[in-house]
């Protein structure tokens, strides 16, 4: 299955059994379920994922249960372990064949990231979507060459996945079979910032004479917030801190210029 169409086919099926009126138990089951997706393919694991599931035959594939506990991962283990009950039980009482196979995607998301020892980078991944941060990516390079260098040399590229390069965002693509490797520009950001002034109108946490100064409180901040206005010069940016890849970045809100959407869009950032 295409990463494209699994993707919008999970999002359907979380979709349709959203509801307004659902309790906020099973809003969080089916949230965890959907960062489940969104974090296999956003760390470009979709070649893995889509082995790990080719390896398992549909009855081999575990039930209620995401695997053992390691130490500090506990609380979301637990929430992994209740939202694949609930995905099985969905998973068992289907009428069809098609409906079972698209709620099987979830249970072998859960059992992949338990399996291949990631609970606690999938806890850092939540922890990003829950800041409203900035589009998540994996690695970060100073130029292109260092960037193509390190794309060209990776045993596994991940494909489908952001990084930054000279803090512009990128995506990562591979076709396993070709093995073509590519590194293309994308405005995820420019987008994520006209949405992110439009939600949370820069209000600055501290002002700066330049950017150089700037960049020297930031860089001194022991333990800075995923997201956070400041002024610099008298313009709004947006200071980031990617701790995943250990990244911290000063992003004007003048790039948002032209993207932003219309008032009636659907918004979200990746």
């Amino acid at each position: 299955m295409m990463a494209s169409t699994l993707l919008s086919d999970s999002q359907e099926v979380i979709g349709k059994l959203w509801s307004d009126a659902q309790s906020p138990e099973r809003a969080r089951i089916l949230g965890l379920a959907r960062d489940a997706i969104h974090f296999v393919f956003a760390t470009g694991q979709r070649y893995q994922f889509s082995d790990f599931r080719e390896a398992l035959s549909f009855d081999a594939h575990p039930a209620a249960t995401v695997g053992s506990r390691p130490a500090g991962s506990a609380s979301l283990e637990e929430r992994m372990d209740e939202a694949a009950g609930f995905f099985t039980k969905l998973r068992d009482e289907a009428n069809s064949s098609e409906e079972k196979k698209r709620l099987q995607v979830f249970l072998d998301a859960f059992h992949f990231i338990a399996l291949t020892g990631q609970p606690s980078a999938f806890g850092e991944y939540l922890e990003h979507v829950e800041a409203g941060a900035p589009p998540y990516a994996i690695a970060s390079f100073d130029t292109r060459e260092e960037a193509e260098a390190w794309l060209g040399n990776h045993p596994n590229p991940p494909d489908f996945a952001n990084v930054l390069i000279a803090n512009g965002y990128h995506d990562v693509f591979h076709d396993r079979e070709t093995n073509v490797r590519r590194l293309l520009r994308n405005r995820s950001l420019e987008y994520y910032l006209a949405e992110l002034a439009q939600e949370e109108p820069p209000v600055a946490a501290a002002s700066f004479t330049s950017l150089e100064e700037a960049e020297a409180w930031l860089t001194a901040q022991p333990e800075p917030a995923r997201w956070a206005w400041v002024s610099i010069a008298g313009e709004p940016y947006l200071a980031v801190h990617h701790p995943n890849i250990g990244h911290r970045a000063l992003y004007p809100l003048s790039m948002a210029k032209g993207y932003e959407l219309p008032p009636d869009s659907p918004q979200g950032s990746a």
